[in-house]
């Protein structure tokens, strides 16, 4: 696997293909790791460039302590694609990867031919939420990942979903609970980027599995109103990882999203 010296890190990444379509770069959400897109990476590798990195904190990427914002992890993906020649592309994430996808497209627009926002949402945190993020980050640096992990895989994969639920517990596992938390203390500060939506001057691919309970139908549904050119697609049978799920599903919806482009 490749990794790059970027600002200050290693950064660990897949960079597959070479194909006549746009680039397409991919970001994982939390607690996990680029491997939750191989089926994808595998799939489009044969017609893009897929590019799928860790992020800070996670996979092989170095572990930075404290608090990661959002701005953070948008800076270093771009500086990643700087260093492999991409300067446009396709720009995909889930969860907390949609909502960093968001602040990429806030900080370099100019770069993004489109947007693929997966089982996310754009509102900022309540109180309540942010409560919640800093007591679950202290809560991981305190007893590691393996509760956590045990806790949520249900909601995560759909308990019918069994053929996906070992990888994703092993990302978690898996996952630094210092970089986790990091990501939880900066994602309780996020901005809201509903406003930011309705700018958006890309088409844009709203996906989300039909029973997600972190990010429910409705939020997406949000998403796809407030975006000026977008595609909502409700994946059947799957929860908050349909690309794991229900690969098939979801790469079709892709695919004829990067056809379309």
């Amino acid at each position: 696997m490749p990794s790059a010296e970027i600002n200050g890190l290693t950064i660990g990444y897949e960079d597959k293909g070479t194909g006549t379509g746009p680039a397409l770069a991919l970001v994982h959400g939390h607690p996990f790791d680029r491997s939750m897109w191989h089926h994808q990476i595998d799939r489009f590798s044969a017609t893009h460039r897929v590019v799928a990195p860790d992020l800070r904190g996670y996979g092989a990427t170095t572990v930075v302590p404290g608090t990661t914002p959002l701005s953070a992890f948008a800076e270093d993906l771009a500086a990643l694609l700087d260093h492999l020649g991409i300067e446009e592309f396709v720009l995909g994430g889930l969860s907390m990867g949609g909502q960093i996808v968001m602040e990429c497209y806030r900080l370099f627009p100019d770069r993004i031919r489109g947007l693929v926002l997966a089982d996310t949402f754009p509102a900022a945190e309540t109180e309540k939420g942010r409560a919640g993020r800093r007591a679950l980050a202290e809560r991981l640096v305190r007893e590691g990942m393996t509760g956590y992990a045990d806790e949520v895989l249900d909601r995560m994969v759909a308990p019918y979903n069994t053929h996906a639920a070992p990888h994703v517990h092993r990302m978690m596992r898996a996952t630094d609970p210092e970089g986790a938390a990091a990501a939880l203390r900066g994602r309780a500060e996020r901005p809201d980027y509903r406003e930011l939506l309705t700018t958006v001057s890309v088409p844009a691919l709203v996906v989300v599995g039909r029973d997600d309970a972190y990010t429910p139908v409705a939020d997406a549904e949000a998403m796809h109103a407030a975006l000026p050119d977008s595609t909502l697609v409700v994946v059947e049978r799957a929860a908050h990882m349909p690309n794991l799920e229900r690969p098939e599903e979801f790469d079709a919806a892709l695919s004829a999203f990067l056809e379309a482009l």
